[in-house]
């Protein structure tokens, strides 16, 4: 799943170490996220959209996932 979490992260300056102390997770799961290899829970995602003041439909590009989703199903 695609995300702006990186994206995000870099624009404030912030490490993985940092963002996974805002959230209280490890780093370990930050690094995850990032790579598209682990999906957060909602709260997770809720924790991280509100330390980038944003959404979490926006951090996780939910429209344009939606839409690849979509996609694939109909490639069935």
């Amino acid at each position: 799943m695609k995300t702006r979490i990186r994206e995000l992260r870099n624009a404030m300056g912030i490490t993985q170490q940092q963002l996974a102390d805002f959230v209280h997770v490890s780093s370990r799961t930050i690094i995850s996220i990032e790579k598209g290899q682990y999906s957060p829970s909602l709260m997770l995602a809720y924790r991280m959209a509100q330390v980038f003041h944003t959404t979490v439909e926006d951090l996780y590009c939910l429209k344009e996932n939606k839409e690849i989703e979509d996609k694939n199903y109909e490639n069935l």
